[in-house]
């Protein structure tokens, strides 16, 4: 894989017609969205031959993590302008379009719309959300990114497939990566997560690969342009797989409404280094509201209770609370997050059962 530069909003080529959208307010009139990374062309590369990877990629599984915040929006006067629906003790919020991080959105308590606004709108694009739950952008800080929303003909945001809907099949040339660390969507690397262009296949789609499993939508690369797919494999495998042409196969996402199938992703990578992650212009979210004061109780070594969590009260990080026969320590501050609720899962730390 090459080196991951992000490029934001549109180029520079693109921006006349841009203007002329923003003045004619219609999606018709806006410019074709282009790669996210602009002026990189792949050298040519050709079919090599093939080793079967050692395992099958499985549909990986984020349901333990909370449920994705939704959005809406609409395009006026040549932008759109997304409003994220805030959900439970999250402290901030990425949007990206195509693959492109439009705007951050640091939570302290504001009651207004949470919003950023798109400047570059292109026609057919892609929009995605993620919720985080601490301020150290590691992929346990992340819940479940969104389904994609797709910018229709009558200019408002919609969530659905778009162009790529369950069951499109696409010609792809198939080739192969084994960093570690975050990807761009801010997920571990890790088997069955796969680099995309999110033009052609939007993040949060899942699609099968023959001979790989099934792939998510959750990196992208400088390399991966239009028709081309990066699956993960690890060590050499990667190197075995080569460059390949599948006809790849939108699904639809096996975990909505029914069971968690038993099969499961294999371990994530170490997050420590830094692959195909997506850069951020925005600076670090401010810290949670000013706290109200907390207990501090001493830590019980898992015998004896805490005292009991209440939600009245802004527990600082460190914090040491007892709820449903077990002691929790508190990852950061926070109010009213439910120790052990799957909202709360980023918010405490489970610790041992008391009595």
């Amino acid at each position: 894989m090459a080196v991951w530069v992000l490029s934001f909003g549109a180029p520079a080529s693109a921006s006349a017609t841009a203007d002329a959208a923003r003045q004619a307010g219609t999606v018709s009139s806006l410019p074709a969205c282009p790669f996210w990374a602009s002026g990189i062309t792949p050298p040519a590369r050709s079919t090599t031959p093939w080793v079967p990877p050692l395992q099958t990629a499985p549909a990986v599984d984020f349901t333990a993590r909370p449920a994705a915040p939704t959005i809406s929006g609409a395009l006026q006067n040549g932008q759109v302008t997304v409003t994220v629906a805030p959900v439970p003790n999250a402290v901030a919020y990425k949007v990206w379009r195509d693959g492109v991080d439009i705007g951050y959105i640091s939570y302290w308590g504001q009651t207004g719309p949470l919003t950023v606004t798109d400047t570059s709108p292109c026609q057919g694009a892609y929009y995605d959300v993620v919720a985080m739950y601490d301020t150290s952008n590691s992929d346990a800080s992340f819940g479940r990114l969104s389904a994609p929303y797709w910018l229709g003909a009558d200019g408002t945001l919609a969530q659905g497939a778009g162009d790529v809907a369950p069951g499109t099949q696409i010609s792809m040339m198939v080739t192969s990566y084994d960093n570690t660390g975050s990807t761009a969507t801010g997920y571990n690397a890790q088997l069955g997560v796969c680099a995309t262009d999110p033009r052609v296949i939007p993040w949060g789609t899942y699609f099968s690969v023959p001979g790989y499993g099934t792939c998510y939508a959750g990196d992208l690369g400088t390399w991966i342009q239009n028709d081309t797919v990066d699956v993960w494999l690890p060590g050499d495998q990667a190197n075995n797989w080569g460059v390949q042409d599948r006809t790849v196969t939108i699904i639809a996402d096996p975990y909505t409404g029914g069971p968690s199938p038993t099969a499961s992703p294999s371990a994530s990578a170490s997050p420590s280094a830094s692959a195909s992650a997506s850069v951020s212009a925005s600076p670090s979210p401010s810290a949670s509201a000013s706290p109200s004061t907390s207990p501090t109780p001493s830590p019980t070594g898992g015998g004896t209770c805490a005292p009991a969590w209440s939600a009245s009260t802004t527990y600082t990080t460190g914090a040491v609370v007892s709820y449903g026969g077990k002691n929790y320590t508190a990852t950061y501050v926070s109010t009213d997050a439910v120790p052990g609720a799957p909202t709360s899962w980023a918010v405490w730390t489970a610790d041992a059962a008391c009595a």
